[in-house]
């Protein structure tokens, strides 16, 4: 059994001196008290990079992990808004500092809209106060610093303790166990995917060639299934060998804890969404993903390139995209 240890400015119109500015970052807490500090613009040294939070909890990680990245390259000081750390800061020990709420507000922020891949121009951002936009996840953007990523993304540890010994109590009196994290997005996407995008969510069939993947490589595996549509993975999954464990007693817990959990398994089963990418990556070993799910002409594809989405050694088994298609008309043969 493996359980894996996770390693792993700003201101317009204000007058103070610029060794000032730290009273008001406060790093990785909001408990301390916040001045609000009087500067010029003309008195910041050094770029100020923020990203404007939008999203549950996989797209507020991409977006914070993307802001490291890009503020590393381009050598600008990066912040949180309050609303991200305080999202994430309660699950990871991330260290970027925050922006005062108060202070916000004052900034004249010049606003740069991202893709959801890395492009050239993105090295060569030359502004004083920007805020980047978007639902940026690729690991394109940062992927080149994963371990300072991983490390960002630590659990605390209670967190992690709570995870590993759910783990623990799954494998019983078995040795050597594999545990494979599955995530199943249902939710929104069951109705948004087909009537949006022109795409699927992932069908039983697609989890059944998935977990045999595994099946066939590990002989003491056991599938720990995540979800926000429990109900029907536990109508539409066999779990009729054994090695099929839906978390938590089968009922639906919070996104942190099934994140913390699916993290600290061994390989990762993902279907759609960014909290199924985190999972995967955050999780390393091995990962299968569902491939291939919207039609040629989905208006997804202008938006997301699964080439930045998915990692090359990334194991993808194309989705079942025939409840798209038109239903062929009946022949009937005369007699």
């Amino acid at each position: 059994m493996h359980l894996p240890e996770r390693q792993p400015s700003f201101l317009p119109d204000l007058e103070a001196p610029v060794e000032n500015l730290t009273s008001s970052l406060i790093p990785g807490t909001l408990s301390s008290p916040v001045k609000t500090p009087k500067l010029s613009t003309a008195s910041i040294k050094n770029s100020t990079l923020t990203m404007h939070p939008i999203g549950s909890l996989g797209s507020l990680m991409g977006q914070y992990a993307t802001l490291y990245a890009l503020a590393k390259l381009n050598g600008h000081q990066a912040y949180v808004h309050p609303s991200m750390h305080q999202n994430l800061s309660s699950i990871f020990r991330i260290t970027l500092p925050v922006i005062p709420a108060e202070v916000v507000g004052k900034i004249r922020w010049q606003n740069f809209n991202l893709h959801d891949w890395m492009s050239e121009d993105y090295c060569h951002n030359k502004g004083r106060y920007v805020q980047l936009m978007g639902y940026p996840c690729s690991f394109t953007f940062y992927h080149h610093i994963r371990q300072e990523i991983l490390q960002e993304f630590s659990f605390h540890d209670h967190i992690k303790e709570e995870a590993n010994q759910y783990l623990l109590s799954l494998s019983g009196q078995r040795q050597d166990v594999t545990f494979v994290g599955v995530h199943v997005r249902r939710g929104d996407s069951v109705r948004v995917m087909p009537r949006i995008w022109k795409g699927v969510v992932a069908d039983r069939g697609y989890l059944e060639k998935a977990m045999n993947y595994f099946r066939e490589k590990y002989s003491n595996a056991i599938f720990v299934v995540t979800s926000d549509g429990m109900e029907w993975c536990k109508e539409n999954m066999n779990d009729s060998m054994g090695d099929v464990c839906f978390a938590f007693d089968g009922r639906e817990s919070s996104p942190e804890r099934d994140l913390a959990l699916l993290a600290h398994c061994n390989h990762t089963i993902m279907t759609i969404g960014t909290f199924g990418f985190w999972a995967a990556y955050l999780a390393g070993g091995e990962t299968v993903y569902l491939a291939n799910f919207t039609l040629p002409n989905s208006p997804l594809l202008k938006v997301f390139k699964p080439s930045a989405a998915f990692l090359p050694e990334w194991i993808g088994i194309p989705a079942n995209l025939a409840p798209l298609l038109p239903k062929q008309p009946t022949q009937v043969t005369s007699l």
